[in-house]
């Protein structure tokens, strides 16, 4: 798993073998197995995942018990309940494996250390929250400006790996749209 990781960071940054190590020390692995939570709501979210192998999901539920999924996280992302990890409140989110996964957790501490220790980490990390920013952004003004026929072609571009291993249910919470309209979307894509 350690590898997987190693090569992530060696592709983007400018890391030393020591930092490598710093790094992958403070990790600790876990495998969760299809439909096992790895955070709860009301927990506090007391680490950050990295995905090795696998898929994860991040969703909220609502008052009347419908599941609205806000996030999803392959391969090579990271994935934890932002706001709690940041405030230590409780979580508002789920986050639950989508088939079996193994990631790597960083506990907060220890990435608040490792970030004050290595430049390059601290770096990385400001180019994560930028762009997770950017693609909130991104997707809210989709939500309130694009057909639902628009935003599941760019879901589809965007994350062609997605749609063969995400339930299309899923994949339509993610766009804000109902199962129903997902359905007719696929059968007429000529229609865009």
């Amino acid at each position: 798993m350690v590898e997987t990781f190693r090569n992530y960071l060696t592709a983007g940054g400018t890391f030393t073998a020591a930092e490598l190590e710093q790094l992958e020390a403070a990790a600790t692995p876990r495998h969760l197995k299809r439909r096992e939570q790895l955070l709860r709501k009301g927990e506090v979210c007391h680490s950050i995942a990295f995905v090795v192998r696998g898929c994860l999901r991040l969703y909220r539920t609502d008052e009347a018990g419908e599941e609205h999924v806000l996030r999803f996280a392959v391969e090579n992302w990271w994935i934890n309940d932002a706001e709690s990890f940041r405030t230590g409140l409780p979580a508002q989110g789920t986050i639950d494996a989508l088939e079996d996964t193994h990631v790597l957790l960083w506990a907060h501490e220890d990435w608040e250390r490792l970030k004050r220790d290595i430049p390059a980490f601290y770096t990385l990390d400001s180019y994560l929250a930028g762009r997770n920013f950017e693609a909130q952004i991104n997707r809210v003004y989709a939500a309130q400006s694009f057909p639902a026929e628009v935003r599941y072609q760019a879901f589809v571009k965007a994350f062609p790996a997605f749609y063969q291993r995400i339930p299309l249910h899923m994949i339509a919470s993610y766009l804000g749209i109902s199962r129903k309209t997902l359905s007719r979307v696929r059968k007429h894509p000529d229609a865009l």
